[in-house]
């Protein structure tokens, strides 16, 4: 699904009219951001960009979309006439799809008129949510996995076509080696593994002899299925006998184990693992799936099973224990007719709710020494800093936290990369399996304490001094009724 102009709320549309209607067309500044990491994780993993440069380079209104919004009654056909013209053209910065993000900080920032960043809002959120939600997840699962491979098997469990595929290229980004979605494979040149289903095995007259058949055709990839019937009683040895034959046959073993779907899995795990050893097989791979997740995998390793590969399906592609990313669009600043920007904040009774205001960016804070994140520090876009003098940083809420970091002692690395220059994109997406590389090295400069999944280490997402002031000004001016 490619033509994406009514992807939209209701009320972005008539919004629009409303500002065209007025006149009210000024440029302005969005940023989108979310509070709170998925599954009460220390970290996020950003990823939609690429599918966001898609959704603003096709953005237009066919003639069809025109004919539906005029049958709502509600628009009129100025504003109707407007809108087959339309085509962005203002400007976005965003972080790289793979980078690890922390709450409150802006995944993205849209400069335009604002019936443009208006009705582009849901959308953003719509594509930007999903996919960082579960190449979180997958980030998470693969950590537990602590080096295995993962394979992303979800699709017949995800909600639609489009959460399959773009669910498992997001999978993929957050770390997974592969999956079993063939379309994923075709669009984004990723991966695509997959075994074969106990059908298989049923439609046979004998384990054996469906094993035997798989293995002839597909010998350079043979991972069996070993519990349609008794794992250990028929599905291993039955496993090892083909194995056995390929051996003498001069087959080469290059990719082969066995798959289990069922069952105690730290237990028959390790029982397969002391059979194909004692059989000559050491180096089979011992796969497993059946309602994983990050949790149970960590269980699983505690419990010393022999598993070396996992196949996760539902609750990965849909991120079922944390079904929502929870990300905002909010209005941060408006142009005045000199060229800058007034800040604009929204206020509320729930403290983290209160927006940051102002055009930003973020710059991501490093101990030189071992390269872990130290901070994160949202900041004014036209401030500068000097990473040979001190740098002090403060808890925004809670104030009286704080440190300063020794100059010399700390790198920095701004985050926002310019993706749109009025209306045109200048930026170009990596491939998939080299956003995943970056990811990698974006996941090594946390810290294992950041990782875990019980009560993680939070990275703390400052403000500067000179964004804290302005925030402080703002909120002050309102308490004291002299806001304009």
């Amino acid at each position: 699904m490619k033509h994406l102009a009514l992807l939209t709320d209701l009320y972005e549309l008539t919004m629009m009219q409303g500002y065209f209607k007025t006149g009210n067309n000024e440029t302005v500044i969005f940023d989108a951001f979310y509070r709170t990491n998925p599954g009460n994780g220390g970290y996020a993993v950003c990823a939609g960009l690429a599918q966001i440069i898609d959704y603003i380079k096709d953005l237009h209104f066919s003639e069809e979309d025109i004919d539906y919004l005029r049958g709502l009654g509600i628009f009129e056909e100025d504003f109707l006439d407007y809108l087959g013209a339309f085509r962005f053209t203002g400007d976005i910065y965003a972080i790289p799809e793979g980078t690890v993000i922390f709450p409150r900080e802006p995944l993205l920032k849209v400069i335009a008129p604002i019936m443009e960043a208006q009705l582009i809002e849901t959308a953003l959120l719509n594509i930007l949510n999903h996919q960082s939600l579960i190449a979180t997840k997958a980030a998470r699962v693969c950590y537990a996995a602590q080096g295995d491979s993962v394979l992303e098997f979800g699709l017949r469990r995800a909600q639609g076509p489009d959460a399959g595929v773009y669910g498992a290229r997001a999978a993929v980004i957050g770390g997974c080696s592969g999956t079993s979605n063939v379309l994923c494979g075709q669009m984004f040149d990723v991966p695509v593994k997959g075994t074969h289903a106990h059908s298989w095995i049923m439609s046979f007259p004998d384990e054996y002899t469906a094993f035997r058949k798989y293995a002839e055709l597909y010998p350079s990839a043979c991972i069996l299925l070993v519990d349609t019937y008794d794992t250990l009683k028929s599905g291993i040895p039955n496993a090892i006998r083909v194995f056995t034959e390929m051996r003498q046959n001069g087959i080469p073993l290059a990719s082969y184990g066995i798959r289990m779907d069922s069952g105690d899995l730290a237990y028959l795990s390790k029982l397969a693992r002391a059979m194909l050893d004692e059989a000559g097989f050491q180096d089979a791979v011992i796969s497993a799936s059946n309602d994983l997740d990050e949790y149970l995998i960590e269980n699983l390793k505690a419990q010393g099973a022999k598993i070396t590969s996992w196949g996760v399906g539902t609750h990965l592609i849909t991120s079922k224990d944390c079904p929502a990313f929870g990300g905002v669009y909010k209005l941060a600043a408006i142009q005045k007719e000199d060229g800058a920007f007034l800040p604009k904040i929204k206020l509320s009774e729930n403290t983290e709710k209160v927006t940051n205001p102002g055009n930003k960016t973020i710059y991501r804070i490093y101990e030189k020494d071992s390269g872990k994140i130290k901070a994160d520090l949202i900041c004014l876009a036209h401030e500068v800093f000097d990473t040979d003098k001190d740098l002090r940083l403060f808890h925004s809420l809670e104030t009286w936290k704080k440190t300063t970091l020794k100059g010399g002692s700390y790198t920095m690395r701004e985050l926002f990369v310019k993706v749109f220059e009025q209306g045109s994109c200048i930026y170009q997406s990596p491939a998939v399996m080299e956003i995943q590389k970056y990811c990698t090295r974006e996941k090594e400069t946390l810290w294992n304490e950041t990782k875990r999944f019980a009560n993680p280490h939070a990275v703390y997402v400052d403000l500067s001094d000179e964004l804290f002031d302005m925030k402080r000004k703002i909120l002050n001016e309102f308490s004291t009724g002299k806001i304009d």
